[in-house]
């Protein structure tokens, strides 16, 4: 059983955690045994603390929870009023135009050079995917519109850092807005390619790949921010989760060796 997370924020109205990659916010549907943030937060503080939104069990970072029902009322409002300010960081990948048949059309937004250009919006029509359950895909109607704003931060020649700013909360959002335009996060098992970040790929003279282990293993998404009026003071707070120690490596090695790194 993994133990709590680590607690980012704590008043008498909120507490918020960073959430690991791999763990699930609430109960699995099928798999009723596997381990989830709010049944260890039940454990430890009792189920008066609610949960008021949801990342993906493979993304890191912010998970909010309140304290009281006001409370719980109050910023579950902001949620549903889209008043919630949300930022991810992302490691993206090239993969060229998508052709992907969940895509729907989608083009990529990628320049003739093959680059993302520093700001771009994606907007476009999802709905959950009927061949595949669980999963999204990109339609032109009878769906729900779902809008991410991104800024590229640096750039390492086939991978880039992004800065991702959703404007909607849709199931798989970033990850479907981001695979449809070309650039599928790194390690995405539903949206993605195979590639890997291999520090082999561009150190030279790198020694021991035959049993080479993946810079970063895991979905390549972070929810590194969130800022809500507080349901006390109604005050603007924000709360943030610093990128995960693997996240931080494999950034200090792209930076390091890949060729044409460069910071915006």
């Amino acid at each position: 059983m993994p133990s709590l997370p680590k607690v980012v924020f704590e008043d008498e109205a909120l507490i918020a955690f960073d959430k690991p990659s791999g763990l699930l916010i609430a109960p699995d549907r099928w798999d009723k045994t596997r381990a989830n943030l709010m049944g260890l937060v039940h454990e430890k503080f009792g189920h008066s603390v609610a949960n008021v939104h949801r990342i993906d069990a493979d993304t890191s970072g912010v998970v909010l929870c309140t304290k009281t029902k006001p409370a719980l009322d109050f910023v579950s409002g902001q949620f549903q009023s889209k008043t919630v300010e949300k930022v991810y960081h992302a490691v993206v990948v090239s993969a060229g135009p998508c052709a992907a048949p969940w895509a729907g059309g989608a083009k990529s937004i990628a320049s003739p050079e093959g680059t993302l250009p520093y700001t771009f919006r994606v907007d476009l029509v999802l709905k959950e995917d009927d061949a595949n359950p669980g999963r999204m895909c990109v339609v032109r109607k009878h769906g729900k519109g779902s809008v991410t704003d991104c800024r590229v931060l640096e750039r390492f020649g086939a991978f880039t850092l992004l800065e991702c700013r959703p404007q909607t909360g849709r199931t798989h959002q970033i990850r479907v807005h981001l695979a449809a335009s070309g650039w599928p996060i790194l390690n995405d098992p539903f949206y993605g390619n195979a590639t890997r970040l291999l520090l082999s790929d561009f150190k030279r003279g790198y020694k021991g790949r035959e049993d080479e282990k993946p810079l970063l293993a895991r979905l390549a998404l972070h929810a590194s921010a969130l800022t809500i009026n507080h349901p006390l003071t109604r005050e603007r707070v924000t709360i943030t989760a610093p990128l995960p120690h693997d996240f931080e490596v494999a950034l200090k090695y792209l930076r390091k060796f890949a060729a044409g790194a460069k910071r915006r």
